[in-house]
């Protein structure tokens, strides 16, 4: 089969370790859909193939435009980061390739599945597979994370197709990932790890700036960025993010007293949350936070996978990917 047979077919990158290790059996009931439905599919698994990343890469380098990532947040984080992987190395070689030239779709089987929320695919295994049957294609922005060194410098880059945080947040996911490997899940799982985290909170010192301009400036408790609505099983910390309007969405939340911070948890889940009014919230496509110099290095999260730690550059790219949806984005 050529390479343009191949770029018309779906490829699927089945997260065997998603679901608390039970994809393997959800994907039997999957795949059983996909050939009823009459989908042309082809696709490796997790594990000795390698992970994610590397199955996607290799797809990509075979021809393959179409994937569909067969699990959980991270699944979906992790074929991104393999397309953009495929993208870098081509413009290796003078390509004029970008992200307008695949397509990302999903069959959810994770525990968190907050990117389906922004775009209306459903957590029902059947009725997902129905849609990459007769597709609605729409696009939504990618962004590009980069650690940075005390200089400015990138020293590791990964791209974003949700929403990112700095300190709290980031601390709730590695709690969060930490219990995932003990075969824990479930919304309250992120709630538990949220309590937990704010309890423990330690306040550190930033500046974030927007488009060259200085947003905040002090001690913060956490940060979200987003192109998406929501993380961490529902919790909505960036409630005005439009996944296409080519902007990235900023949430920070100053110092706050502890009973002041609990007050307003709830508003995490209603879509209300930017109604608090100590929020600093901005849009904007280019967004650096620097630690203060007195301050300790926060760590930073980027689709509920610590990346690293502060200084750290968000990046709006101008191409955007397609995606499959359950409604008009």
């Amino acid at each position: 089969m050529d390479v343009t047979d191949k770029s018309r077919i779906w490829f699927t990158v089945v997260n065997v370790y998603a679901a608390s290790k039970t994809a393997s059996r959800l994907w039997t009931e999957a795949e059983t859909r996909l050939k009823a439905r009459g989908v042309t599919y082809h696709g490796n698994r997790t594990g000795r193939s390698g992970n994610a990343m590397e199955i996607t890469f290799d797809a990509c380098v075979a021809g393959y435009r179409k994937f569909v990532a067969v699990g959980g947040d991270g699944t979906v984080h992790d074929v991104l980061n393999g397309i953009a992987s495929y993208i870098d190395w081509s413009s290796e070689t003078s390509s004029d390739i970008d992200f307008s030239h695949f397509t990302l779709g999903v069959i959810p089987l994770g525990s968190g599945n907050d990117w389906i929320r922004s775009t209306g695919v459903p957590r029902n295994i059947e009725k997902a597979v129905d849609l990459l049957a007769d597709p609605e294609i729409s696009s939504q922005d990618v962004v590009r994370t980069s650690v940075m060194d005390e200089q400015g410098n990138p020293i590791s880059v990964s791209y974003m197709a949700n929403i990112a945080g700095i300190g709290i947040d980031a601390r709730v996911c590695e709690r969060v990932n930490a219990a995932k490997t003990q075969g824990k899940r479930g919304k309250i799982l992120y709630l538990t790890s949220l309590i937990h985290a704010i309890r423990n909170r330690k306040p550190a010192l930033a500046k974030v700036t927007c488009d060259g301009k200085t947003i905040f400036d002090g001690a913060y408790l956490s940060m979200a960025f987003g192109v998406g609505k929501y993380s961490g099983g529902g919790m909505r910390q960036t409630p005005n993010a439009v996944l296409d309007d080519g902007l990235l969405d900023v949430t920070v939340i100053p110092d706050l007293p502890l009973m002041r911070i609990a007050r307003e948890v709830p508003r995490l889940f209603t879509g209300t949350f930017h109604k608090v009014p100590e929020l600093i919230m901005a849009k904007c496509r280019t967004v650096t936070v620097v630690p203060d110099a007195s301050s300790s290095a926060e760590p930073a999260e980027v689709d509920g996978e610590v990346i690293g730690k502060v200084p750290v550059r968000f990046d709006v790219l101008d191409s955007k990917i397609n995606i499959v949806v359950g409604r008009r984005l």
